[in-house]
């Protein structure tokens, strides 16, 4: 009887883990379905957020603090707990890396704003500075040209200021002449044609000299005409200041003191180490004793005559003092 008990508990026994067994079995084969599936998500997550990641996992820099949960791979007790542990740590894992997304494309958002708020206040900035530009502008008037400039008041080395004199009668563009055409004065025309002009082979050479008999004629308005011609083309030519000096006592000789002196006060500046720089600083005072201006002006130019020292003759120092006591300079 005891026999027959012991036979019928062992089968009872056997029935029942063979019933557990497919149960848990299909346990096993849905964790295993839930991990391949989280696996699969967190490889795609990773592919798109650290592209080049080579399917390799990547670890946050900072996380929660590790936790006692078991270590997928490590001993376990069953299947079943292992692969609960690898799912728990799957989940943490993609938590992490989904917050790592949303906090970037937060902050890309942010940058996007920022760039679009001061590219809008730039425009705007630049539209108004180009309306007020617009609005402010005023257009010169066709028929009007550029206006001359006020000319520097040149300085010589060691102080002293010459001030230009300007003109104070009607004065004619440079290059044109005030003679009457020798074709409407046929005395003026045949004395114009007896003027021999030279030809020696250097230009600025022989249009000075043709300048210098012109004014030895007494025919200034042409002289005037040829030694602006000379000073124009040949300025680097040895008679350039010869001529500048010369169209200023055309113009002295002429009764013209105040072209005159805007000659000779261009003669100085523009040649101040001409041959005929002196000369012309003693001329400049000749004239601006002919306008009566002022003798501290006049003294003002005998001062920079002193400058010259060794370059003046016997002559013009017997002129300078002669011209100093004249103008009681001190």
């Amino acid at each position: 009887m005891m026999r027959t008990m012991r036979k019928m508990m062992t089968r009872a026994l056997l029935l029942a883990g063979l019933s557990l067994v497919p149960i848990a079995a299909q346990a096993q084969t849905a964790i295993e379905g839930r991990v391949d599936r989280l696996e699969s998500e967190m490889r795609a997550v990773q592919r798109k957020v650290f592209p080049g990641g080579s399917g390799q996992y990547v670890q946050p820099d900072n996380g929660p603090p590790p936790s006692d949960t078991v270590v997928p791979g490590s001993p376990s007790n069953n299947a079943v707990t292992d692969l609960n542990a690898r799912v728990d740590a799957l989940e943490s894992r993609l938590t992490s890396v989904t917050g790592q997304v949303e906090t970037a494309t937060h902050r890309l958002q942010v940058l996007e704003d920022a760039f679009n708020a001061y590219k809008r206040t730039t425009d705007a900035r630049l539209k108004a500075l180009e309306d007020r530009a617009t609005a402010t502008a005023s257009p010169i008037p066709a028929d009007q040209g550029p206006r001359p400039t006020t000319r520097p008041t040149p300085v010589k080395p060691g102080g002293a200021t010459i001030t230009p004199v300007k003109p104070t009668g009607t004065t004619t563009a440079p290059g044109k002449s005030t003679a009457v055409p020798a074709n409407r004065d046929p005395a003026r025309g045949a004395r114009l044609a007896a003027i021999e002009k030279p030809d020696t082979g250097d230009a600025g050479e022989d249009a000075y000299t043709y300048g210098f008999r012109l004014f030895q004629a007494k025919l200034y308005p042409e002289a005037a005409v040829q030694l602006k011609m000379v000073v124009a083309q040949y300025p680097k030519h040895k008679r350039a200041s010869y001529a500048q000096n010369l169209l200023g006592r055309s113009y002295l000789d002429d009764g013209k003191p105040s072209l005159a002196a805007l000659a000779f006060y261009e003669s100085y500046k523009k040649f101040p180490d001409g041959e005929r720089a002196p000369d012309s600083l003693m001329n400049l005072a000749e004239s601006l004793r002919a306008l009566n201006k002022p003798a501290a002006d006049i003294c003002q130019v005998y001062d920079e005559v002193q400058k010259y020292g060794p370059k003046l003759s016997t002559k013009m120092k017997a002129d300078l003092a002669a011209g100093r006591a004249q103008s009681q300079c001190r």
